[in-house]
């Protein structure tokens, strides 16, 4: 499946990203309001263990997705459940395995490409709220925006969450969506439709 590779590559930039976090700047802000650096990777790493076990049939249990206790060193840790990620999604891509993900909506089961489609916006969206606590995601938005397939297929998925009242209150994945501008890429459109502002900086 076409979306599984994309997913790959997502998942290569965000642990590029990732790969740059120093221990000492686990305290940063990020764009996701009231989470550290810290809480957003374990948030990350959790959902990767999450996704990966529904990919491999585990049924709806909402503990699976549960934040993870990183170790000491947790790029490494995102960088292994990633690469696990990966793979529990090629492996699903076999038989074409519809996923449960009790954390969206009702729960599902949501078809693989559905699934796949949601991890990948998670990726990337994730990816650059690391960037920017790190100080800067021009070359992760650059990355992306280059690439047709993957910009294309972040903007789509984006374009389907639902910017309704109940679906961005406080709480959820998601704030209410943000004007992008005229001559915004895709990379922030896609940002802005998630409620993230592409020019959010951490402060002084």
């Amino acid at each position: 499946m076409k979306l599984v590779e994309l997913h790959a590559q997502a998942m290569e930039l965000a642990v590029e990203v990732v790969d740059a976090v120093r221990p000492e700047q686990l305290d940063r802000p990020t764009p996701c309001a009231g989470w550290t650096l810290r809480r957003l990777l374990e948030h990350c790493v959790g959902q990767h263990r999450g996704f990966a076990a529904a990919a491999r049939g585990a049924g709806p249990d909402p503990a699976l997705f549960a934040d993870a206790t990183l170790g000491a060193d947790p790029a490494e840790d995102f960088r292994r459940t990633g690469a696990d990620l990966v793979a529990a999604f090629r492996e699903a891509a076999v038989t074409d395995r519809a996923l449960w993900l009790p954390e969206i909506r009702d729960g599902g089961p949501f078809p693989l490409a559905q699934a796949v489609g949601f991890h990948l916006v998670d990726t990337l969206v994730h990816g650059w709220d690391v960037a920017a606590a790190l100080g800067g995601a021009d070359r992760l938005v650059a990355a992306v925006d280059g690439d047709d397939a993957l910009a294309a297929a972040l903007l789509t998925v984006s374009e389907a969450v639902p910017n309704t009242p109940e679906a961005r209150a406080p709480g959820r994945a998601f704030r209410p969506g943000l004007e992008a501008g005229g001559g915004a890429g895709r990379f922030d459109r896609a940002l802005a439709l998630l409620g993230r502002d592409p020019a959010w900086k951490a402060g002084p």
